[in-house]
């Protein structure tokens, strides 16, 4: 999967932005999660697995052209929206411009942290560490 598979981040804010309740906001995550394409079997491996989510979670990255992509699944629906928006936030960004904090802002202007439950909160949080992780292997390696 490339990182066109993903809708635009300006356009998935946009959208949250329009609905009017969080009821709304939550099916259209749950949407987003729909259209993440299933991560083959041969990728769900615990080398790919992000620690601590309460749902599993597997990210798989890929660098192409100094560029981070990341095939992704879950079991929950929800987590699947997450991890969509998440991926679309990156699909765009240079190695050198993702860190945490970005992450952050980005999603906290959303207004996400209010109306994920605690376990969500920290498993997204697991999820950009891991993907910062991803990075700095990457980095190692080259």
């Amino acid at each position: 999967m490339t990182h066109r598979a993903y809708v635009l981040f300006e356009e998935i804010r946009e959208t949250l932005d329009l609905l009017g309740t969080w009821e709304d906001r939550y099916g259209y995550i749950m949407e987003l999660g729909q259209m993440l394409s299933p991560l083959p079997e041969e990728f769900k491996r615990e080398e790919f697995k992000v620690r601590g989510c309460a749902s599993q979670v597997w990210l798989v990255p890929q660098f192409e052209q100094g560029k981070p992509h990341w095939l992704a699944d879950s079991d929950a629906l929800i987590v699947k929206g997450l991890t969509h928006m998440l991926l679309s936030f990156l699909a765009d960004q240079e190695l050198s411009n993702i860190d945490e904090e970005k992450i952050k802002i980005a999603f906290g202007a959303l207004g996400l942290e209010t109306h994920l439950s605690a376990q969500r909160a920290n498993g997204f949080s697991a999820m950009i560490r891991r993907v910062e992780e991803d990075i700095r292997k990457h980095e190692v390696s080259r």
